[in-house]
């Protein structure tokens, strides 16, 4: 199987992904400044030849799927006020996460049961260590 490099795509496409009419790719490939196949009638551009033409970085191999993980925790006895605390903390923590895989977080507050939970989705070492987070505001609940 060929690579995202190897990839082909229509000059209509190529139009598309570069914002111009498809005419202007046309011209390029007819100037010799973007190469390109003629394959009956039409042309056919290479994704890495595209990439090159716009002095865009090389497409990147797929990586490999990532494990992931979604973590549920149940809180009872919550009110209102602290639910919001809850919510404002965990998107400001998730803020400061920094680079790497996503790490997704929802605060789901039940206020008839009195009931939050948070869910949490992500690569299983970022969650880990989301988690110990939670297990020390959870403790500081208790204090």
């Amino acid at each position: 199987m060929r690579g995202p490099a190897e990839l082909l795509c229509t000059v209509n496409d190529a139009a598309r992904e570069l914002g111009v009419h498809p005419k202007t790719v046309l011209r390029a490939i007819r100037a010799g400044r973007l190469r390109a196949r003629r394959i009956g009638k039409a042309y056919r551009i290479r994704r890495a030849e595209l990439a090159r033409f716009a002095d865009l970085p090389e497409p990147a191999e797929t990586p490999a799927a990532q494990p992931w993980v979604t973590s549920i925790v149940d809180v009872p006895d919550v009110g209102p006020a602290l639910a919001q605390k809850w919510a404002r903390t965990v998107t400001s923590a998730l803020r400061a996460k920094g680079k790497g895989p996503p790490l997704r977080a929802e605060v789901v507050y039940e206020p008839a049961r009195a009931h939050l939970k948070l869910v949490l989705v992500g690569a299983p070492g970022d969650a880990a260590k989301f988690l110990e987070l939670v297990r020390v505001w959870l403790e500081q609940l208790e204090a």
